[in-house]
C-alpha cells in the first residue's frame, strides 16, 4: 500500500488522530514518572506490511517492540517500535538509571510495556472518537530483537493482520532531550474500509 492510496486529507485526518492521543499519552506518562513528557507525531504514512523492518531501519537492527491486539468493534494490532539506542535512552529519561547495553532487567521491560500501553490506549481512545467505535487494546506483549524477527512475530502470531499498516512517526521529549519511535496501525483487513470510510466522512 503507498501514500498514493491515501489522499492529504486522509493521511492528515490520521495525523491529527495521532497527535490528539499523544497529547493525552504525554499527559499520562508525565504523571506516571513525575517529568514532563511531550509527545508529537510530524509524520504519518501508509505502506504494505510487509515494508515495516525497512521502516524500522532494517531487517537486522536491534529493536524493542511492544505488541497490542485490537479488541472491540475494529480488529488489528499495534505495534510500537523503538531502536535500541533510543529504547535505552528512553528507559534512562523514565527510571533516572542506565541501562545495561546488552540485556533488559525486569522492571525495564515492564517500563517499556506500560508506555506501549499508554501509547496504545490513547491513540486508540482517540480512534475511536473519530470512528465512534469502542477500540480496546489487550495486554501488551514484549520483543526485543532484530527488527525483521520482531515484525514476524506481530504479523504471524498475534490476532489479526491485513497486508495495510500506517506508521505514526512519534517523536519524544523528556527532560529536554528528543527521542523517537513509531507506532504501527495493523488493521485486520475487514477493518481497514471501516476506518478509510470514517475517515472521509
Amino acid at each position: 500500500m503507498a501514500d498514493t492510496m491515501l489522499t492529504e486529507i486522509q493521511l492528515d485526518a490520521l495525523r491529527e488522530v495521532g497527535n490528539i492521543g499523544m497529547g493525552h499519552a504525554a499527559t499520562a506518562l508525565s504523571q506516571l514518572v513525575g517529568k514532563t513528557v511531550h509527545l508529537n507525531v510530524p509524520r504519518v504514512m501508509a505502506m504494505d506490511a510487509m515494508s515495516l523492518p525497512k521502516a524500522c531501519g532494517g531487517a537486522e537492527r536491534m529493536v524493542a517492540g511492544i505488541y497490542i491486539q485490537i479488541l472491540g468493534n475494529a480488529r488489528g494490532n499495534i505495534l510500537i517500535v523503538f531502536p535500541r539506542d533510543n529504547t535505552l535512552s528512553i528507559l534512562e529519561k523514565l527510571l533516572s538509571s542506565t541501562p545495561s547495553a546488552t540485556a533488559l532487567t525486569e522492571l525495564e521491560i515492564s517500563t517499556l510495556k506500560e508506555v506501549g500501553n499508554i501509547l496504545a490506549s490513547a491513540y486508540l481512545n482517540a480512534l475511536g472518537s473519530m470512528l465512534k467505535m469502542t477500540l480496546i487494546p489487550s495486554i501488551p506483549l514484549f520483543s526485543f530483537d532484530m527488527a525483521d524477527t520482531v515484525v514476524a512475530r506481530v504479523l504471524g502470531e498475534h490476532g489479526e493482520t491485513g497486508s495495510a499498516a500506517f506508521m505514526i512517526e512519534t517523536e519524544f521529549t523528556i527532560d529536554s532531550e528528543r527521542t523517537s519511535g513509531h507506532i504501527f496501525l495493523l488493521p485486520a483487513a475487514a477493518s481497514l474500509d471501516v476506518i478509510l470510510n470514517a475517515i472521509n466522512a
